[in-house]
């Protein structure tokens, strides 16, 4: 990351004059998205690393008060136990090797470990010993409003959630119960029906829970969306949890990432070629923005010149990414000035999530240049 700080991308443009794709990450929009789910959520937020890693982005967090990290994966466990020794780690993965579990218990002080199948409690149990784990039992959860459904890969029935919490009592482990009801989630409501799914596992288990861990799934205000506030979503597990009755010392959790990071980057582009509507600008979609194919969405764009004033008519322009694979092309076009030309660059707002964390080496193609901004593009402040 460059030492300099720039008021934004246009400045960075101006002073760069950058080639390569640029992350533009705003730590001060990082820190203030951290702290209202701090100041709103009623139990220990945890943020999900695989959303966005960078050493950067995760500080800015850190610094904002963030404690508590869902990690997937021994090196996310290293970056955080390393980076911040008095922060904890969560192993959220459903599906480890013995050999993982046991380094992230013994080398990482791991104590959290999630599991949705009987094969994976023996691994643990093997892995570990059980002396002060916490087995965290994720459930499934049904298809909702969702960009990305969580729970086709990962997750236990009713029955087979209660069976585990009932083998985890016997060996004397405190258990959770943890779901996700999908990324980009658009439906409060759907935390009010996996918490009533809670509840039938407690009932068939007949046995109380110590954590209780509602995921992720909080959305970020991307365009096109119809985002509901996020005093719903808390409004709805808040009524979910109260109904539980759960005890005293219950720790209640939430795993945001997208809702965290998305607004806190942009990603200055530049165009290398015009052909009539047709643009090509320095990443794509085997760069920083996949997101735009695999689950159709799209982001807040203008288009930065450093001369001269660009044309105030708008046209429609298809966008192809610097790979040489026809495959490399965003699926909707973006309205542009009309005069769009080599050597202008294009800001693409709302990247903090799972732009760079995927990234990439295509073709040799990979943007891995970050620098610090105060305000991103097509973000509000308020």
């Amino acid at each position: 990351m460059s030492a300099s700080s720039y008021p934004d991308a246009r400045a960075v443009a101006a002073a760069l004059r950058p080639s390569y794709p640029v992350y533009c990450l705003s730590p001060t929009v990082l820190r203030e998205r951290a702290q209202r789910f701090l100041k709103a959520f009623p139990g220990r937020v945890l943020y999900a690393l695989k959303c966005n890693p960078d050493p950067h982005a995760v500080k800015a967090l850190y610094d904002a008060g963030i404690r508590h990290f869902d990690t997937a994966s021994l090196p996310e466990i290293a970056q955080v136990r390393e980076a911040f020794p008095d922060a904890e780690a969560y192993f959220m993965h459903p599906v480890k090797s013995r050999a993982v579990i046991r380094t992230a218990y013994e080398v990482y002080g791991v104590r959290h470990f999630v599991v949705d199948h009987r094969a994976e409690f023996a691994k643990l149990m093997d892995a570990t010993g059980g002396e002060g784990v916490i087995m965290m039992v994720r459930l499934r959860t049904d298809e909702t409003k969702a960009l990305y459904h969580l729970s086709a890969k990962f997750g236990a029935s009713v029955e087979a959630a209660a069976e585990l919490l009932r083998m985890a009592h016997r060996e004397g482990l405190r258990v959770g119960l943890a779901f996700h009801v999908g990324s980009q989630c658009l439906s409060p409501a759907a935390y009010g029906a996996a918490l009533e799914r809670v509840a039938e596992i407690r009932e068939a288990a007949g046995a109380e829970i110590h954590f209780l861990d509602v995921g992720g799934g909080f959305p970020a205000a991307y365009p096109g969306f119809d985002v509901p506030p996020l005093e719903e979503y808390l409004e709805a597990i808040g009524a979910g949890v109260a109904a539980l009755e759960l005890r005293n010392d219950c720790v209640l959790m939430c795993e945001p990432g997208r809702a965290l990071v998305a607004d806190g980057c942009s990603l200055l582009t530049q165009v290398l070629l015009r052909k009539e509507h047709e643009i090509y600008i320095n990443d794509g979609i085997f760069g920083s923005l996949s997101e735009l194919v695999t689950v159709k969405m799209t982001l807040p764009a203008r288009l930065i010149r450093l001369t001269g004033a660009p044309s105030d008519e708008l046209a429609g322009f298809k966008i192809y990414g610097p790979t040489c694979d026809s495959f490399d092309v965003l699926p909707e076009a973006f309205q542009l000035p009309a005069d769009v030309r080599e050597d202008d660059w294009i800001e693409f707002g709302r990247v903090g999530a799972y732009s760079n964390a995927v990234a990439t080496r295509f073709n040799g193609f990979h943007p891995e240049t970050f620098v610090t901004v105060r305000e991103v593009y097509g973000v509000d402040r308020t």
